[in-house]
């Protein structure tokens, strides 16, 4: 089955409904969660902004949202993988699926619509990149 889960999240709640169903499907294999995210240290953030125009811009969000992420996975009795990465989230968690041999990377399914579904999207992005199995969750409510 899927031994080796990777599921790349930011700090969205879509991106938490994604972690949530990557763990739920490692710990159903027994297998290995690793979480992934990924940050800009050029990008700027602000709370006034809505969650999708935030992003992480620094090593100390990037390990804090890793965390908070981690908590899901020992919920479901997982000790999850974290893995921060500077640059472009899809390539970020493409690079992490090839580099600990992933059998599943799950993605949540923001930016699936819309003018993003055209310019791209990290689901897009993994989809088309990644080594292995891809599930895209949809996340919306």
């Amino acid at each position: 089955m899927f031994g080796v889960v990777l599921v790349g999240a930011d700090g969205s709640d879509t991106a938490r409904r994604a972690v949530e169903a990557a763990a739920d499907l490692a710990a159903a294999a027994k297998g290995t969660l690793h979480i992934v995210t990924a940050y800009d240290p050029k990008s700027y953030s602000t709370s006034t902004l809505p969650s999708e125009f935030r992003n992480l811009n620094s090593e100390i969000d990037a390990d804090a949202l890793l965390q908070t992420l981690s908590f899901i996975a020992k919920s479901r009795g997982l000790e999850p993988v974290l893995h921060g990465g500077i640059g472009d989230p899809g390539e970020v968690i493409v690079q992490r699926a090839e580099e600990v041999g992933a059998d599943l990377v799950v993605v949540g399914n923001r930016g699936m619509k819309g003018v993003r579904r055209v310019l791209g999207s990290v689901p897009n992005s993994v989809a088309h990149g990644a080594p292995c199995s891809v599930l895209i969750v949809d996340t919306t409510e």
